[in-house]
Order: C-alpha cells, then sequence, then structure tokens
C-alpha cells in the first residue's frame, strides 16, 4: 500500500509539472528555432544531471543499459521535444493538449512491448476507442487545426510513450532521476553541435517570455520532472501509473487558456473529457 501511494503521489508531481511543458513550449518558440529550443534544453537539463551525478557520486551504468538509455534518450530527450515543438508553429498549445490525452495509452501499449506488462483484453478496446476519439478530433476543425501539426503531435506522443516505458523499466535498477541524468548525458554529444548551428543570429529579438519559457522545459520539463515521474512508474506500475497522465490535458488547458489567452474551444474540451473516460476504463484493465 506505501509503495502503491507513493507510486501515485510521485507520478501526479510529475504530471502537474509536465503539464505546463506544452504551454511553456509555445511561448518559447516565438523566440527560439524549433531545434535550437530542443537542443538548448537538452544542454542545460544535462549540464545540471551531470552536475548532480558527480556531487552524490553515482556509479556509471553497465554496458547492457546503454540500449535502454538510448532509446529514453530518443524519446523524451529528442523525440518529444522536436516533434512538439515542430508541431506549436502549426498548432496552439491548446490544441497539442488534446493529443497528451494519448500518452497514458501510448506509454501502457510500451509497457506491454517494453516492460513486460500484460493488460487485460478489454484495455486494447478502450486504448482503440480514445484513440479513434483523438483521430476523430484531429480531422474536424476547430479553427486551430493543422494536418501537419497533428501528425506531428501524434509522432511526439508515440515517442513519448516509449521513453517513458523504457525509462521507468530501467529505473527499477538505476532509480529515476539517473535515468534521465544518463540519457542526458548521452545525448549530449549530439545535442552540443546542434546548439552551435542553429545559435540564433540575434539576442535582442528574443523576448522575456521566450527566455522564461526555455528555463522552465530545460530544467522542469527535461529534468525534475523526470525525477517524480519515472520514481511513480517504476513503484506503482508502468500502465497503471501511466494513467495519472489522463488529469495532464485538464491542467495543460487551464494554463493555456490563462497564462497565454488562446482560445479552448468546446470541442477540445469534449475531445479531451472522452479521451479521460476511455483511459479512465482502460486504467481498470490494465
Amino acid at each position: 500500500m506505501q509503495s502503491a501511494g507513493s507510486g501515485w503521489g510521485n507520478g501526479l508531481l510529475g504530471v502537474i509539472i509536465f503539464s505546463g511543458s506544452l504551454p511553456a513550449t509555445r511561448v518559447a518558440v516565438g523566440g527560439f528555432s524549433a531545434l535550437f529550443l530542443t537542443s538548448a534544453r537538452a544542454v542545460i537539463a544535462a549540464l545540471i544531471g551531470a552536475a548532480v551525478l558527480g556531487l552524490l557520486r553515482q556509479a556509471r551504468p553497465q554496458r547492457r543499459d546503454i540500449v535502454s538509455l538510448a532509446i529514453v534518450s530518443i524519446g523524451v530527450v529528442v523525440g518529444f521535444p522536436l516533434l512538439t515543438a515542430l508541431a506549436l508553429q502549426h498548432i496552439t498549445s491548446a490544441h497539442s493538449i488534446v493529443f497528451v490525452g494519448l500518452l497514458p495509452l501510448s506509454t501502457a501499449v510500451f509497457a506491454v512491448l517494453r516492460g513486460g506488462e500484460r493488460p487485460k483484453p478489454l484495455f486494447w478496446l478502450f486504448a482503440i476507442l480514445g484513440s479513434a476519439t483523438v483521430a476523430g478530433f484531429a480531422l474536424s476543425s476547430d479553427g486551430s487545426a493543422s494536418l501537419t501539426g497533428d501528425l506531428l503531435m501524434v509522432a511526439a506522443v508515440v515517442l513519448c510513450g516509449l521513453g517513458y516505458a523504457e525509462g521507468a523499466t530501467l529505473s527499477r535498477r538505476l532509480g529515476g532521476w539517473q535515468v534521465i541524468s544518463w540519457a542526458l548525458l548521452l545525448a549530449l554529444p549530439l545535442m552540443l553541435p546542434v546548439v552551435a548551428l542553429t545559435w540564433p543570429p540575434a539576442w535582442s529579438g528574443v523576448g522575456a517570455p521566450a527566455w522564461i519559457g526555455l528555463a522552465y522545459v530545460s530544467v522542469f520539463s527535461m529534468f525534475v520532472g523526470f525525477i517524480f515521474w519515472y520514481r511513480g512508474l517504476a513503484v506503482g506500475g508502468i500502465a497503471r501509473v501511466g494513467q495519472l497522465q489522463q488529469l495532464q490535458p485538464f491542467f495543460g488547458l487551464a494554463l493555456a487558456g490563462l497564462l497565454l489567452h488562446e482560445p479552448v474551444a468546446w470541442s477540445m474540451i469534449a475531445a479531451t473529457a472522452l479521451v479521460v473516460v476511455c483511459v479512465f476504463f482502460a486504467r481498470r484493465f490494465a
């Protein structure tokens, strides 16, 4: 019971932190290119991770862990940040947040494929229904739709689910903050040249909101949030605790409306609510 409570508590803190990621990214791409934002946030977070690893004298991961760490890097260090940054050049953060409703299902699917978990057959029924709801929303016109943005968000969700499940499985051996720290360091040799190549030609045009957005996604979205999220998934179960992400669209839509003053259409709320219902029932059979 204590493990389950710890898993849910850590998972909820992670979800709350991640809820600000897409609104912050939306603000940041107003001042930085998608490639610079993706690489800069990874480099900043990697430096933080390296400092913590060195300060606490953590042992290096074993050779057998490198492949798993590479998958985490591809999923949550490079894939999700880059694809969402590109998507948010075509759609609003409020529109993109609806797709986050698929993350619990994506995470659970990879919990089966990579984590060895076995949800019940009815889980897949609600997974398909949730996916169909998001597909229907994407094909509808709510004034902020873009096929390019929608496809980028779907790809981002798939890669993120893979990174979440792989990282949670690895966290059982290495620990949550250690996994994201080593994954960030593994991606650092790739991210540093990208930062140099995409360096803004002039900083004068970068406003304070873009800097605040970069700071948030670098420190909280890319590092702090994963400390709680990976621990929650590892302790409470990947498919089970992963369903807490059903709350993230609500938090995210509230932030998009309150902080960015973006229109939150009734179709966004309806689609999010339907996805949450599907995820709720999928959770019962996970």
